[in-house]
């Protein structure tokens, strides 16, 4: 029996020694050796079951940075941008490559400011200069530095380079070679024109039935002895299409003032009331009756658009106007004007550079001066000399423009057909863009 207990007590120890060790958990595998299996198994050909850990390429000595860093001045601007490129070194060739980030400082200080961070697609160079928070002040000697990104986080460093050049501003834009010509040769055809019209020279000018038609209209109203309304837009003096209906306006009123006409100007700014009733009165003074001008007729209404227009046609309905003008910036108020100017049965000219109202006006309106010829029409009454030469300048130009357009097209459709390039210089200098 006392030889069994040993034996007993054997079996004991091994069979708990069996439990603990089915109960405790197995240990975690090292992160190291278990990528380095993962890798050995990919590279076999085996296929791993677990999830793999990732890492990155190792990024150290081996690797070669970018080198031959160039910065030099960026032509045609104000000395605030360079031009800064690089050779790619061997991160190329490398799957975890992510771009590149670009570091400056000026000369004699010590650390480095990130100025940009670029992509792939980015390419190896960049204007430096062009980032309000980095931006390079003229003559000022910078030093940069190029790093290649990889997705770790890690970054290759090239050596600090001095830019070969400094920031300096140019004088002359040279991409806007042709746009200086086509000023020089604008104001030339102008000025010419100019002197031409001051010696007396008889010019051509095209027709334009709106214009045309404003001595008929007031004549009819004179006849008819009834008012005409002249509404010279809804918009502040400071729009170029109020100035020239202001001007058109002393032109209606002079003649208004000649045939003893009665005219109705209402307004609804009220520094374009005091500039059409000033214009009136002048007009009156230069037809010599300056005692026929009523200071009532030209008037203000109300600042509110749709008030306004409610007032301007309750004129129309009351007076029974002959004749109504509507010349100047309109806004959705153009088709109620012409439609209750129309039903009232006057003749009426419009005249307006707004794109979105002409299509109403168009309609509802006898004529209408359709954009630029809302400008033209004080050149076309007053036949003043200098007004005649800026439209004749202008004339000329818009030829010469649609000539070379047209010698463009049929250059291009040339090349097209024969399928040659022997006028390829010339059609390239015609439609290549204005500024490089």
């Amino acid at each position: 029996m006392q030889r069994k207990v040993p034996a007993l007590l054997l079996a004991m120890l091994l069979a708990t020694g069996l439990a603990w060790a089915q109960a405790e958990e197995a240990p975690l595998a090292d992160p190291v050796e278990a990528t380095e299996s993962a890798e050995e198994a990919v590279i076999e050909g085996v296929e791993v079951e677990a999830d793999a850990p990732i890492t990155s390429a190792p990024i150290g000595d081996g690797m070669v940075p970018p080198s031959g860093i160039v910065a030099s001045d960026w032509p045609n601007d104000a000395g605030d941008a360079l031009l800064v490129s690089w050779e790619p070194g061997s991160e190329t060739g490398n799957e975890t490559f992510i771009g590149y980030s670009v570091y400056r400082r000026i000369q004699g200080e010590e650390e480095l400011a990130l100025v940009a961070v670029l992509e792939l697609d980015d390419g190896t160079s960049f204007i430096d200069g062009y980032d309000p928070d980095y931006w390079v002040e003229p003559g000022v000697q910078y030093e940069y530095s190029v790093a290649a990104m990889y997705m770790n986080g890690g970054e290759v460093a090239s050596e600090i380079t001095a830019a070969q050049e400094t920031a300096a501003n140019q004088f002359y834009h040279t991409g806007k070679t042709r746009v200086l010509f086509g000023c020089v040769l604008f104001l030339g055809l102008i000025l010419f024109y100019f002197h031409a019209a001051q010696r007396g020279l008889e010019m051509y000018l095209r027709p334009i039935a709106g214009i045309e038609a404003i001595d008929e209209a007031i004549g009819r109203a004179t006849e008819m002895g009834k008012p005409i309304l002249y509404v010279p837009g809804l918009s502040t003096i400071s729009d170029v299409a109020t100035i020239a209906s202001i001007t058109i306006l002393g032109r209606v009123a002079k003649k208004v003032a000649e045939y003893g006409t009665p005219l109705l100007v209402p307004n609804r700014d009220p520094i374009v009331y005091t500039i059409a009733e000033e214009t009136v009165k002048q007009a009156y003074m230069e037809a010599g009756r300056p005692d026929a001008f009523d200071k009532d007729s030209v008037f203000f209404l109300t600042q509110s658009q749709f008030a306004f227009v409610a007032g301007v046609n309750g004129i129309m309905m009351r007076e029974k106007p002959a004749t109504n003008f509507y010349l100047g910036m309109f806004w959705a108020e153009s088709l109620i004007l012409a439609e209750t100017g129309s039903l009232s049965g006057a003749i009426q000219i419009a005249g307006t550079d707004a794109v979105t109202q002409l299509p109403f006006f168009i309609t509802t309106c006898d004529y209408t001066l359709i954009g630029e010829e809302l400008y033209a029409a004080s050149a076309y009454l007053g036949r003043e000399p200098k007004q005649l030469g800026s439209i004749k300048g202008q004339d000329a130009c818009k030829g010469i423009i649609m000539a070379v357009i047209t010698l463009g097209i049929l250059l291009s459709l040339t090349d097209l057909i024969a399928g040659t390039e022997t006028l390829n210089w010339l059609k390239n200098l015609i439609t290549m863009p204005i500024v490089d």
